[in-house]
């Protein structure tokens, strides 16, 4: 009865964190003619989303989200924000100090506006669950704005470019892989290539910290889309090839 009891404790106490270290590789080429269940669809409105064949990266078909004037109004902090996202399911999210893999591509068409409006073209946030943390901005972030294309770090009030893409990115597939530790120590770390080429490699903090209101271990999840202020003008975007797997380290 004794050795039932250490047993059960033992698997009460470890069972979680094993289950967590067998994340699955999930991945989704669009090749379906629905959304996958990997993504979460309550970030669009009914028909900003479409499994379209027309622009693919690979295979025969890729994701078309289009974002016209007024789509998906969230004023929850009295700032107007219009969006046509996926997202990763939350069974799917990051954990902090845990090595993980992302791979992705987009295609902004070459009629795409070059408007100064923030414009969010993919992110990593951190999940707050009591909707009381401060700052509320991501971790990374994807920014399109007056033709630049700026990659940013924020782990505290102010954010710092990681890359920065001058040239105009539009009309061509950009083709993005992540190596990424969310952790709120120096163990931290965030490897990118695009097009194949490094463009990032940074060690520390990628995580905000209690005081900010988030909780310990963090949650991280990944979106791409179109997020943006309130703008009079449509916008589209394709996305193709995602792939996202733990890297399990020794």
């Amino acid at each position: 009865m004794q050795k039932l009891l250490f047993f059960g404790i033992i698997f009460i106490l470890l069972g979680p964190a094993c289950k967590e270290q067998n994340f699955p590789k999930i991945s989704d080429g669009f090749e379906s003619k629905k959304l996958s269940n990997i993504w979460r669809s309550d970030k669009f409105i009914p028909g900003d989303l479409e499994i379209q064949s027309n622009i693919v990266k690979s295979g025969k078909y890729a994701a078309k989200l289009t974002l016209h004037p007024g789509d998906q109004i969230d004023d929850e902090k009295g700032t107007i924000l219009e969006r046509a996202e996926i997202m990763e399911a939350r069974k799917f999210i990051s954990v902090e100090d845990r090595l993980y893999a992302y791979k992705f591509s987009l295609f902004l068409p070459a009629e795409f506006p070059v408007d100064s409006t923030r414009l969010v073209i993919a992110q990593w946030k951190q999940d707050c669950k009591s909707g009381k943390c401060d700052p509320g901005n991501p971790i990374i972030a994807f920014r399109f704005s007056s033709g630049k294309l700026d990659i940013t770090l924020q782990t505290g009030p102010e954010k710092t470019v990681l890359y920065s893409l001058p040239n105009d990115i539009r009309n061509q597939w950009l083709d993005f892989k992540f190596t990424i530790r969310f952790s709120r120590q120096q163990n931290g770390l965030i490897k990118a290539y695009l097009n194949n080429q490094k463009i990032i490699d940074y060690s520390g903090i990628t995580a905000y910290i209690k005081k900010y209101g988030y909780p310990f271990p963090g949650r991280f999840y990944f979106k791409t889309g179109l997020y943006r202020d309130k703008v009079d003008k449509t916008m589209v975007i394709y996305v193709d090839d995602f792939e996202k797997y733990q890297i399990i380290e020794n």
